[in-house]
């Protein structure tokens, strides 16, 4: 199964109920290499879903203090592809280390 490690609006109920239709089940990690940062959010199903105008993203880090604290879910594959769907044109899916050990998509800022 496909590990996602969220960060932001993936770990609220509400928005889990809207995209997988279930509550998940998740784990803390820490994800290290990165830096919280903002953006705005436009798409009105994502708006509705979330009830926040700001979601939090990640951006590449190049201090030893650059991490961020989360957690993984174990997903299904088409659980992975409604995930994408959620995630606005701002993000894009990647893999990346956690500090935990072991490897997990995680969804940073698309540039």
């Amino acid at each position: 199964m496909p590990r996602l490690f969220s960060y932001g609006t993936l770990r609220q109920e509400n928005v889990q109920l809207a995209t997988f239709g279930r509550r998940l089940n998740g784990q803390p990690a820490r994800l290290a290499g990165f830096r919280l940062e903002s953006v705005a959010i436009h798409d009105p199903a994502v708006l509705s879903a979330s009830g926040k105008a700001h979601h939090p993203i990640l951006r590449r880090g190049g201090a030893p203090q650059d991490q961020v604290d989360g957690v993984v879910f174990e997903l299904s594959d088409a659980e992975l592809a409604q995930a994408d769907r959620y995630e606005v044109a701002d993000y894009r899916r990647v893999e990346a280390a956690l500090d935990s050990g072991g490897l997990a998509w995680v969804y940073v800022a698309a540039e």
